[in-house]
């Protein structure tokens, strides 16, 4: 073991003492300089990683944020821009009117009907798509037989396209030889004329839509039914729960960011709805069955109106805004009081 001599304070002057040093404090490097946080972060290697991790990110995220760019957000800042002139698609150049577009549909009595019908179609088919999804996703949690089969059935609507979707309901509705005629024979009724009358065909395709999108919402609640924490409904149960308490208290509750999900998608995708609409009714009789997004398409490719379709488009746009952020508003209040 090395040895250091030092001068020992109780010997005569000129005595000195051998002490041993351990060998790690005799071979010990000398301390390096401390460098602060601050330092490291200015360091030039930091920087050179820095800007290649975001070079790297760029490039990653490029493909992706130009096709959004190109297809989603500058057709919408077109669209808001041509609402704003007069075109036909047959002049050279749009003419700018302003506000014209604007006042001429909102005093339009036909557009108050159209705006009444989006909300009343987007409004049910949404709440009832929700309530009977919750209400099969936690019949076939319960491990039901044919629970696979069960599954299978209802996610079948939301694979076919509207078209199919409209002509199947078309054939049952049909007041003479449809389903419909035989149900209300039970009854003995008459069938409605379902898709050709202005009382009922708003109802013809809200049945329809929301028949197509209940299996979706229906096998999104099962799935996520399934990966609830069970001790949570362990403990309820010791506790008394069961039934319909057990569901309102303890399912609901945990669903609650699955059916905020599923309320704002279901009511973007119903407000978009065109398909079912054109095969079942083609907006009538009249404006009875009409919405905004079928609106948009008969002011710009049947009277070739681009300036009032884009105006009611921007509309559509400004109304799934404002429903949107309220629920996302909700949402977080709820959040907060949970």
């Amino acid at each position: 073991m090395p040895v250091t001599i030092t001068q020992d304070p109780g010997t005569a002057p000129g005595a000195v003492s051998a002490k041993p040093v351990p060998a790690a404090a005799a071979t010990r490097p000398p301390s390096r300089p401390v460098v602060t946080a601050e330092q490291r972060r200015r360091s030039p290697q930091r920087r050179r990683r820095v800007r290649r991790d975001a070079m790297l990110f760029l490039a990653l995220i490029a493909p992706n944020f130009l096709a959004i760019l190109v297809f989603s957000y500058y057709p919408a800042l077109y669209n808001i821009g041509l609402s704003f002139f007069d075109w036909d698609f047959v002049a050279p150049r749009p003419e700018f009117v302003g506000l014209e577009n604007y006042l001429s549909l909102l005093t339009d009595p036909s557009f108050g009907e159209v705006l009444r019908n989006t909300l009343v179609f987007s409004g049910v088919s949404v709440v009832v798509s929700i309530a009977g999804g919750l209400l099969l996703g936690s019949l076939m949690a319960t491990k039901v037989p044919l629970t696979g089969f069960a599954q299978t059935m209802a996610f079948a609507p939301h694979m076919l396209p509207g078209a199919a979707v409209g002509t199947l309901w078309l054939f049952m509705f049909d007041p003479n030889y449809g389903l419909s005629r035989w149900l209300f024979s039970q009854l003995g009724l008459a069938s409605p004329d379902w898709t050709t009358t202005s009382d009922w065909s708003l109802w013809a395709i809200t049945i329809a839509y929301t028949w197509q999108r209940l299996g979706f919402v229906t096998v999104i609640c099962y799935t996520a039914i399934l990966d609830l924490p069970k001790d949570l409904y362990e403990a309820a149960a010791l506790d008394g729960a069961h039934g319909w308490s057990l569901f309102r208290h303890m399912t609901l509750p945990l669903l609650s960011p699955i059916t905020f999900f599923l309320s704002i998608t279901g009511i973007i995708s119903a407000a978009q709805a065109f398909d079912i609409i054109s095969i079942m009714t083609n907006g009538g009789p009249g404006t009875s069955s009409s919405t905004l997004s079928w609106m948009v398409y008969e002011e710009a490719f049947k009277t070739f109106d681009i300036g009032t379709a884009s105006s009611a488009a921007t509309i559509l746009l400004i109304i799934l805004l404002v429903i949107t952020w309220i629920q996302v508003r909700a949402g977080e209040r709820t959040v907060n009081y949970a």
